[in-house]
């Protein structure tokens, strides 16, 4: 499923606020990650929101760069080591944030991806334990 569909985006203002709010967040350079889980059922176990500061990067280029090629990584890994790992009754809001300093090639946002993803499923599984 090497798929990124409108429904696996997080669009709604409510959501996107509830996750700032109430989400728990990590610093894994060049990314800042956030995530909570939700209680709704969704066609897609994860909804995802990438961000890429306007102030850091003022070139639209740069940041539509840096967003494509974070898309095309998650799109690639996210089976493998998202939805494959958690149960199924699980569901989360997620948020990508670039914070970098420069633009990294897609091979080391790759490597930092999956290991966001691999923490991520930590926390729930975690959590699912205790």
């Amino acid at each position: 499923m090497k798929t990124f569909r409108k429904e696996e985006r997080l669009c709604s203002k409510i959501l996107l606020d509830k996750l700032f709010k109430n989400g728990s967040s990590f610093l894994l350079y060049p990314f800042r990650v956030t995530f909570l889980k939700v209680s709704e059922s969704k066609t897609y176990p994860v909804q995802v929101v990438i961000n890429v500061s306007k102030k850091r990067y003022k070139k639209a280029a740069d940041r539509n760069t840096i967003k494509r090629r974070i898309r095309e990584c998650y799109r690639l890994n996210k089976q493998s080591n998202l939805y494959d790992q958690l149960s199924a009754d699980i569901n989360i809001l997620l948020s990508i944030q670039y914070v970098g300093k420069s633009i990294y090639p897609s091979s080391l946002l790759e490597e930092k991806l999956k290991k966001a993803m691999h923490k991520i499923v930590r926390n729930f599984v975690a959590n699912e334990a205790s």
